[in-house]
């Protein structure tokens, strides 16, 4: 039986927005496979992740607290009223119109980068290449730097597909933050209609982002007359870092610094994407300053790299004993006001 998602958070039914937020950033920073490396770490992430995926979700929590699991991952789970063939719940995203979203420059650039896209999973002789279970399998994308996924994913009916081809499934899935930023190859697991259950070995372009979607060929439903399989439709959910955060290419990382360091400076090494860093501190450098080093962003499967910024933070001391209360009462009493010259009219 699947366990609840209040209960894998911690968090109880009653909890705000902000609570399960709280409860999933502590969990994700405790469990992420980057950092706690025993055997079932990768699991209970996967875990919190889909619990917070629904509870973090305000429409996807009132389902689940009036339905359960079944309200999110049951057949039609998420069809709104007046819902038509089978849509799924992309909150009007299903249907083909979706795919013209994406604008001519992000087209051409995957196309020039990517070439002829292979298709997997066929039916009969169509001229896709058939894949076999376990191999990874290529994507055809359907939005900018997009790639396939990994842990847990949700698969619900689709949009139809047109000129007698089966319908398309629907699903999303998460995939950990530095295969996202750095591509590799993830396992993509998804629960399909008709109560199958599917494992596939995925290869994941670097720089895809949280929301992309991409279309697995032939892995939807069969067409009936024997007429081409639909396709699996996956958007991308891109699991949070403990320590990193990410704005397009960018990576930002918080470096706590001591009052001293920032008042003297310091040499502070830091975590990039691949490999450390060393970073010159400047003599009174500000809570919020942004050091950045050029190019050492993400990279993505066209080529285009964003910057690293270290987002500079002050960390006052806590619990200090008499005699560094008293030095800093000294030194109080000498510092200028920094305040002085700001507010006065």
């Amino acid at each position: 039986m699947a366990r609840d998602y209040y209960e894998i958070l911690g968090v109880p039914r009653s909890a705000s927005v902000d609570e399960i937020r709280k409860a999933h950033r502590r969990l994700a920073r405790t469990l992420h496979p980057d950092v706690n490396k025993e055997p079932d770490a990768a699991s209970r992430f996967g875990e919190v992740q889909e619990a917070y995926d629904i509870l973090g979700d305000e429409e996807k929590r009132k389902r689940y607290d009036r339905f359960g699991h079944a309200g999110v991952h049951g057949p039609g789970a998420g069809a709104g009223a007046g819902a038509a063939g089978g849509a799924g719940a992309a909150g009007g995203e299903a249907g083909g119109a979706s795919w013209q979203e994406v604008d001519p420059e992000t087209f051409q650039s995957i196309f020039e980068n990517f070439g002829d896209f292979f298709s997997v999973g066929s039916r009969g002789g169509s001229g896709r290449r058939s894949g076999k279970r376990g191999a990874a399998h290529d994507f055809d994308f359907g939005g900018a730097h997009a790639g396939a996924s990994g842990s847990a994913g949700r698969a619900h009916g689709g949009f139809g597909g047109s000129g007698g081809a089966g319908a398309d499934i629907e699903a999303e899935a998460t995939v950990a933050f530095d295969t996202a930023a750095l591509g590799g190859t993830t396992q993509l697991a998804l629960d399909l209609p008709g109560g199958r259950r599917e494992r596939i070995d995925v290869k994941v372009p670097a720089g895809i982002a949280d929301g992309a979607r991409l279309r697995l060929r032939g892995k939807g439903h069969a067409a009936p007359g024997g007429g081409a399989a639909g396709d699996l439709v996956v958007r991308v959910r891109v699991a949070p870092h403990p320590w990193f955060r990410r704005e397009g290419l960018d990576i930002l990382l918080e470096v706590p610094l001591t009052i001293a360091e920032a008042a003297l400076g310091a040499s502070v090494e830091v975590p990039l994407l691949r490999g450390t860093a060393t970073l010159r501190i400047p003599a009174g450098a500000a809570s919020g300053r942004r050091m950045r080093l050029k190019g050492k962003g993400i990279t993505d499967a066209s080529g285009r790299s964003g910057d690293f910024y270290a987002v500079l933070s002050i960390a006052a001391p806590e619990n200090l004993s008499a005699e560094d209360r008293e030095a800093l009462e000294r030194l109080r009493e000498r510092l200028p006001d920094p305040r002085r010259d700001l507010w006065h009219r």
